[in-house]
């Protein structure tokens, strides 16, 4: 644990390379045999690397896990994050590690309510795109996901890294916003699960696509568009995200 609170455990897992680190934080003041939701806050680098900041930060800053009393976890990935699973390489599984380590790790070690409904994503960029492709392709996983500036339109491999990550067009297709967005599970057309809010400039037109794509196919959302911040972790997104997601 360092000063502020955050917990560091430090795992090694078949679906990545090396030792990989899991960042925890727990609001401050739970009662014994509490229970809370848990936020996964998903990476869009490798390892620790931040040269787009640190979301633990922003959550300390505005004191959103006490605030919305969650216990709030930061997995890394050995590769860049695209939240697919590699149809070959082994130790880029990175959908697997998620959710065959890292959520059944935080269930068994940390007081979190268990059921689906109360664990919930938020990301951007990169890893915006894999809350809307985490939460799609396993509904009965996850509550809630919200998205900020993020390339939900692509549909293609190949831009931002991602190539590598993918590793196919065949591949990439099980992971494609828009045909996971076609084919929703039907609790999206009954409940709002999903958030999209705002925009840096690079991907403003592929949210105001989705957002229409999720209007004609009747998938719920809370829909925002703008305002126009940063593409990082500190320009406020995440505490309107959450505002919306628990409020």
């Amino acid at each position: 644990m360092d000063e502020r609170g955050v917990i560091t455990h430090m795992i090694r897992s078949p679906y990545q390379s090396g030792t990989i680190p899991i960042r925890v934080l727990v609001p401050a003041d739970l009662r014994p045999g509490e229970r809370v939701p848990v936020l996964y806050l998903l990476p869009v680098e490798k390892g620790l690397e931040d040269h787009y900041g640190d979301a633990f930060r922003e959550v300390l800053k505005h004191d959103l896990h006490n605030r919305h009393q969650l216990v709030c976890v930061a997995p890394s990935f050995s590769h860049l994050p695209w939240y697919a699973d590699h149809p070959d390489e082994m130790g880029i599984q990175q959908e697997s590690y998620l959710l065959k380590d890292v959520i059944p790790f935080i269930d068994r070690s940390y007081p979190v309510r268990k059921q689906s409904r109360h664990r919930h994503l938020a990301g951007f960029s990169k890893s915006g795109w894999g809350a809307f492709t985490l939460i799609l392709r396993h509904p009965r996983s996850f509550g809630m996901a919200a998205a900020w500036d993020a390339p939900m339109m692509m549909d293609q491999p190949g831009d931002y890294g991602s190539g590598p990550i993918f590793g196919g067009q065949e591949n990439f297709k099980k992971y494609q916003v828009t045909r996971l967005i076609e084919q929703a599970d039907r609790s999206f057309h009954r409940q709002s699960r999903l958030i999209l809010t705002g925009y840096f400039g690079n991907f403003r037109q592929h949210h105001i696509a989705l957002h229409e794509l999720m209007q004609e196919q009747g998938v719920l959302h809370q829909y925002r568009d703008g305002p126009k911040r940063t593409h990082d972790w500190h320009s406020e997104w995440l505490a309107e995200a959450l505002q919306l997601m628990f409020e």
